[in-house]
Formats: structure tokens, C-alpha cells, sequence
């Protein structure tokens, strides 16, 4: 197919830069807003095209060199200096606002920068062919994550080991390996996937170093403790007050936010954004923000978290807190419904929801009792805008929403916004 000239408009989310070819949209990677690239079209849907610069013509100032494949680790920002990253991540939110929110913003938010190389506490690790590494970015095919520089120099080296170790033993029944890292990094812990018909004592020799491993097979539900105990635990200071540190320890396969870096400053943003009274931390996970909010004094924790792993460490992580903090481990749907208005009247609602946004039923909920505030941690900024725009017609106002970008280099932007009625 032949080349396109195309001029490069603005960022899209999802990593993606806009431009138009006779009034048509075109989302071109590998781009940077202002400048000018020869293009080609790799498919079209529903009235889109999506393209590839191969060539650009006139350059933008922030373009700098890449080494490796930036769709390895989803790295598609890698080739844009850092500083224009975190305005093009601002301009994302302030588009998803505008266009899918109708909520126009009249500033663009700032977003809050991290380290760009080892900051990664967490990942998904696949194996294919004896490769240990991500998936390039819309394949299957295993690329090395080290070359990414998400994560940390020594958890790059243990791979490089493990995957060693599989390739001498001749093992061929691991499919996937989940990482979990404290913020030092002193703690690592790992939880393998293994193909039907795999031996997890087999996979007992790539313990050394590791806290614990775990493992389950397809075929066979249950998991298999293979060493120690596969839990990595973090002490958080929450605000300038010696006392109000917070343990969390959580299980490799457990949800928690990625950056080592940015943990104690989230914490510290959303704390700033609580009144010290009664707080209801919905999607609680391991209990991040709602136990940081009891560390830092509020008078009444009320933490939901429905799934079965995370729920478990959130309930061990609360105990230390006694009576002022409730651990429930029950979806918030059904929560929210057991609730009446008076129960959360003048309290504060945290919620940390998945990709997906807040379901219909809890929006639903969550506006028939009419909380007086509301602070929404977002991983999409498109349900995101969507969910605001169901609670800005229910009588809610946006007051505040900033970013911060947990994943450096990638599409991805972290997005927190505060709502009151």
C-alpha cells in the first residue's frame, strides 16, 4: 500500500496520535503532535483508519532515540521526551472529558512524573518457546521485558536465570509468571500458571532469592505453595507524622498499584483528598488508601473488596486497626445495596475501580444515596469521563482531578478526581 503524508494533530488515547486525511480520522503510532510523517495504513474500523509512521518528515523537538521495539512492555511513548509525555497524557484527560464526559475542562491537569526505569513492582510475565518475557504489543509473541527498563536491573537478572534453569530441565509446561516486588525491592515473590498436565514440584528450583512461589495448573484448580509464602510486604508513610506508617503485604497474584516509586505519593494525594470522618473504600484491594486514611486518623474505615485473593490480604492487612476498620469480602454491588442514606451521608467514598469503571448497578447505588464527596482513582480515563458524566447529571461537581503516570513511556495515565454534591 502506498505511503500517506499525514500531519500529526494530537494525542488519542491509547497511545495513538491523531491526524486526518480528508476530514477522515487517522490514529497513527510512533507520532508525536506537530509533526509530519509518511505513513501506512495498517487496517480500518468503523470509519477509521489506523496507520504506522515509517518516516517522518519533519520532526517534533521531543522526538529522541529508542533502542528496542517500543511495543515490547507497551513502551509506545518511549520515542517522546519525558516532559512532553506528561502533557500529552494531560491533553488525554482533558479530551476524554470533553469528548466523552461533555464535561469540558478548562485547564489541562497536570500529572504527576516518576523514574522512568525501574519503577515496576509488578508484572505479568509470559513464556513461549523457553522465552520468559512480555507480549509485543497486539501479538502473542514473547519479547524480552528487560529491554523495556520497567523493571528493576536484579529482577531482570533473576529472569534471565529462571529462564535458564527452564531451558536445562527441558520444562515446557509454564505459561505465565506473576511478579510481585516490595518498594526496595528486597522482597520478590512469584505465582506460576503451568499448562494442563504440569508438575508443579518440577517448578520448586526457581525459589532461591524468592520469598515464596506458588503455582496452579489449568486443569487442576487449587494452588500449590512450593516455598515459603509468596507474600511481599511494604511499610507507608502516609503523611509527615512519624506515627502514621501502614503495613501492607499482599500475595503475588494480588492487585496493586505497579509503581515503586509513586506508591507513597499516591497515597499521600488521595489522604490529602479525605476528610477524617467516615470513609468507604469501595474496590479496596489490599486496602491501600482506606488503611492509609485509618493510619492517618480517620474515625471510621469501611473497606469492600470483592475478590476472593486480595480480599483475603485486605482483611489480614486491616486486623492491626481493631474496630475503627471494617474488611468486608463481598462485591461492592451487593454492599452498596444493603446501604440506606443515612449510612452515608456525610461520608467520603473512595472508589478504585477496574478498567471497566464502576458498574451501572453501583453507580446506580452510589446515586440513590448520594454521598457528599466522592474520590475516584481511575486506570482508564475513558470510563472514567463516563462515570463522571453519570454522576455530574445526578447533582455531582467535578472539583479536582490530577494525574499521575504509574506506567512512564506507555499510553497508560493514572487519573484522580473529586467529586461533591
Amino acid at each position: 500500500m502506498s505511503l500517506l503524508t499525514l500531519d500529526i494533530e494530537k494525542p488519542a488515547a491509547g497511545g495513538r496520535m491523531i491526524a486526518r486525511l480528508e476530514g477522515r480520522v487517522v490514529l497513527v503510532s510512533g507520532a508525536i503532535p506537530g509533526e509530519r510523517v509518511s505513513a501506512r495504513i495498517e487496517r480500518q474500523e468503523r470509519g477509521v483508519a489506523f496507520a504506522e509512521a515509517v518516516e517522518v518528515i519533519s520532526a517534533s523537538p521531543d522526538r529522541r532515540q529508542v533502542s528496542g521495539d517500543v511495543r515490547c512492555g507497551g513502551n509506545v511513548f518511549a520515542h517522546i521526551d519525558y516532559s512532553r509525555q506528561l502533557q500529552l497524557k494531560g491533553e488525554i484527560i482533558q479530551d476524554a472529558f470533553g469528548r466523552i464526559g461533555r464535561l469540558p475542562l478548562a485547564e489541562r491537569p497536570s500529572v504527576i512524573g516518576s523514574p522512568e526505569r525501574g519503577y515496576r513492582m509488578r508484572a505479568r510475565l509470559h513464556v513461549s518457546d523457553g522465552r520468559i518475557g512480555f507480549y509485543l504489543e497486539g501479538t502473542h509473541r514473547v519479547c524480552d521485558a528487560s529491554v523495556t527498563g520497567q523493571l528493576l536491573p536484579d529482577t531482570s537478572a533473576w529472569l534471565a536465570t529462571v529462564q535458564a534453569q527452564l531451558t536445562s530441565a527441558q520444562l515446557r509446561g509454564l505459561s505465565g509468571i506473576e511478579v510481585a516486588e516490595n518498594i526496595p525491592g528486597d522482597q520478590r515473590a512469584c505465582h506460576l500458571d503451568l499448562h494442563a498436565g504440569a508438575d508443579p514440584a518440577s517448578y520448586a528450583m526457581i525459589s532461591d532469592g524468592l520469598v515464596g512461589v506458588s503455582a496452579e495448573r489449568a486443569d487442576r484448580p487449587g494452588v500449590v505453595r512450593l516455598a515459603g509464602t509468596p507474600i511481599v510486604t511494604d511499610s507507608i508513610r502516609v503523611d509527615d507524622e512519624p506515627a502514621s506508617m501502614v503495613s501492607i503485604g499482599r500475595d503475588a497474584r494480588a492487585f496493586f498499584q505497579g509503581n515503586r516509586y509513586l506508591i507513597e505519593p499516591l497515597v499521600r494525594h488521595v489522604v490529602g483528598l479525605v476528610p477524617r470522618a467516615t470513609v468507604f473504600d469501595l474496590y479496596a484491594g489490599v486496602g491501600l488508601f482506606g488503611l492509609s486514611l485509618a493510619a492517618a486518623g480517620a474515625e471510621r474505615v469501611i473497606a469492600v473488596e470483592g475478590e476472593t485473593v486480595t480480599g483475603a490480604d485486605l482483611v489480614r492487612n486491616a486486623a492491626p486497626f481493631g474496630s475503627r476498620v471494617t474488611a468486608l469480602r463481598r462485591s461492592v454491588e451487593s454492599y452498596l445495596g444493603s446501604l440506606v442514606r443515612n449510612d452515608v451521608a456525610d461520608a467520603t467514598l473512595i472508589v478504585d475501580p477496574p478498567r471497566t469503571g464502576i458498574s451501572k448497578d453501583a453507580i446506580a447505588h452510589i446515586i440513590r444515596l448520594q454521598p457528599s464527596r466522592l474520590v475516584y482513582i481511575s486506570c482508564d480515563v475513558a470510563t472514567l469521563a463516563r462515570d463522571t458524566k453519570s454522576l455530574h447529571d445526578a447533582g455531582y461537581s467535578l472539583i479536582q482531578i490530577n494525574g499521575i503516570d504509574l506506567f512512564p513511556n506507555t499510553a497508560h495515565v493514572e487519573t484522580i478526581a473529586v467529586l461533591t454534591r
